[in-house]
């Protein structure tokens, strides 16, 4: 079943249907944009999405303009380890009545980096809607990895315990097809991007011209970030999201 773009009235933006927790990507209604802020110093989640919260009531917003969420973990969770992380985090949403007809509106990317992981799950950036005089739109991708399906299964990650280069590139290919899918869903494929960032473990030279930039454009113009972190789930190699936004921010603290 293909996703479905909902109106989330109170955040001002739509969101396309993901799974339990998150979304899959958000996009503004007119006379609003995105703003993404990134941490220089990363807090743990839920204190972190507190402070996020009281942050937006500084800028006169209420806490159901957070579009979206980066989290930093330790390491890949088994699959059933990433299934009780996520309710946990959904769980604070519904407190904070957050759903829109029980779906999850928020969008989200958690990785796991290679080098000097932290010691527990971190918030390390978000993006909320505020006020804009411009109508062109803004959005969010999230994060996705080389598994296709919306059920959070081991048997339906692409190239399952593979790592070759042949491997990986059907990994990254699958993986820029959901972006461009979820671009599409959004009504975004004819929006500039302003970040394109991969998430993985192994070299992605031989990926980027005839995957990357092939299949996503822009990523001849605004380049490529590429985070040496794996993604959240063990077994899954490739990860990738996007966004395109007109305001970066850099928050010392929260």
């Amino acid at each position: 079943m293909a996703s479905q773009l909902i109106l989330n009235v109170r955040g001002g933006y739509h969101f396309l249907q993901g799974i339990a927790p998150y979304s899959s990507g958000v996009i503004t209604v007119p006379g609003r944009e995105i703003v993404h802020a990134t941490l220089s110093s990363p807090v743990p989640w839920r204190q972190g999405l507190i402070g996020v919260r009281e942050y937006l009531e500084q800028w006169g917003l209420d806490h159901f303009c957070l579009c979206g969420v980066e989290l930093r973990c330790p390491e890949p969770h088994p699959m059933s380890g990433f299934i009780d992380f996520n309710k946990q985090y959904r769980a604070l949403l519904e407190e904070w009545n957050v759903l829109v007809n029980e779906e999850n509106p928020i969008a989200r990317t958690n990785v796991a980096p290679v080098v000097n992981p932290p010691n527990e799950t971190l918030l390390y950036g978000f993006s909320f809607v505020g006020p804009s005089d411009s109508s062109a739109p803004t959005f969010v991708v999230a994060g996705g990895g080389e598994l296709p399906h919306r059920e959070l299964s081991d048997q339906h990650i692409v190239r399952f315990g593979e790592t070759s280069e042949a491997a990986l590139q059907e990994k990254a290919r699958c993986v820029v097809d959901i972006m461009r899918t979820r671009l599409d869903r959004l009504g975004a494929s004819e929006q500039p991007l302003s970040s394109i960032r991969v998430y993985c473990a192994h070299p992605i030279h031989h990926l980027l011209e005839h995957v990357i930039i092939a299949g996503i454009p822009d990523a001849a113009r605004v380049g490529i970030q590429w985070f040496y972190s794996r993604p959240p789930i063990r077994n899954i190699e490739f990860e990738m999201d996007l966004r395109g936004v007109r305001r970066e921010l850099i928050i010392a603290e929260l």
